[in-house]
């Protein structure tokens, strides 16, 4: 059955679910009073445009893992969400107890539109980067909130996902905390004056591609600038990732140099890399400066909770 195919039989199911659920609740006018008296509406501003959702979405469906995150850290149960890839949990660095029970409905950037509108959502969330595509569908389905991409803006989306979830009331706090936990980093990593002074670098070794040393457009970068850290100059700057060979990994140099491998670490290259005389010749290496870090965390847990991961791996390693 070919893809588009699936995705308009999809939005056919999808109207006719909501249409059995409009008669079921004695149409249109029964579903506004229901929808007031669980608290109205309000408009979301969003990268698709103004949309209007619930205030107390009840049935939320996520496509990708920075809306996850967000849920999560919001206290909000999604009943669905997409795969990182198949075979792949959730999340593994999320709670167990605040996933199970979640649906999966399909992969990041390839929803299963039956399986969605199954769920009967009553709020969707996503970026335009990864389901652009789908929008039209899946608004079929239930409001569809967008933000524009992923990665360094995960707290501009964060916002915005506690917008759509009806819980604003929640991002002073969580930002807070965050900026503490910055705080409580900083002081270990020597306080701010030392922290400037030392240059941080990540290495993503990846299998079937190049090795890749990330730059500040992400959101390990993100996390570093917050930092206030020093970046090697060949990485600050904006950009996702400076792509590099075994033969060039000179290019890594740094102060302190966190790593973490995609895919098989023979495959990706990480076990010739960090067994050769290049690799070992770098200031972190010599210094007992690196540090190999849960690739899943890091790359894929974009979103507060997340980042507070990712700062407990600092501080850990760094202490």
């Amino acid at each position: 059955m070919s893809r588009s195919f699936t995705r308009r039989a999809a939005a056919v199911a999808a109207v006719a679910a909501l249409a059995v659920t409009a008669t079921a609740c004695g149409g249109a006018k029964d579903d506004a009073k229901k929808a007031s008296a669980e608290g109205g509406k309000h408009t979301v501003k969003t990268a698709m445009g103004n949309v209007e959702v619930n205030d107390a979405p009840k049935r939320v469906v996520v496509l990708d893992t920075d809306s996850l995150d967000s849920a999560i850290t919001l206290g909000v149960k999604p009943v669905g969400a997409v795969q990182p890839e198949a075979g792949a949990p959730l999340s593994s660095y999320l709670p167990k107890d605040k996933l199970t029970g979640i649906k999966k409905v399909g992969l990041i950037a390839e929803p299963n539109l039956e399986a969605i509108a199954g769920l009967k959502p009553d709020l969707i969330l996503s970026s335009k980067e990864r389901d652009e595509k789908s929008y039209k569908e899946l608004s079929t389905i239930a409001p569809t909130v967008f933000t524009k991409t992923t990665g360094p803006a995960w707290r501009e989306n964060f916002t915005l996902h506690a917008d759509a979830l009806g819980k604003k009331d929640q991002v002073k706090k969580v930002v807070a905390d965050y900026d503490k936990h910055i705080a409580k980093v900083t002081a270990a990593l020597g306080g701010p004056e030392k922290a400037k002074k030392t240059k941080v670098g990540f290495v993503r070794f990846v299998e079937g591609a190049d090795t890749r040393l990330y730059k500040n457009d992400t959101f390990v970068g993100s996390i570093l600038k917050d930092l206030k850290v020093g970046r090697p100059a060949n990485v600050d700057n904006t950009g996702f990732s400076l792509d590099i060979s075994p033969e060039k990994v000179d290019d890594a140099n740094a102060d302190v140099i966190f790593h973490s491998t995609y895919g098989d670490p023979k495959k990706a290259k990480e076990t010739a890399t960090t067994g050769g005389n290049l690799w070992k010749k770098l200031d972190a290496v010599k210094d007992k400066k690196v540090f190999g870090v849960d690739d899943d965390v890091w790359m894929l847990g974009i979103g507060y909770t997340g980042a507070n991961k990712v700062l407990d791996d600092m501080e850990q390693k760094l202490g």
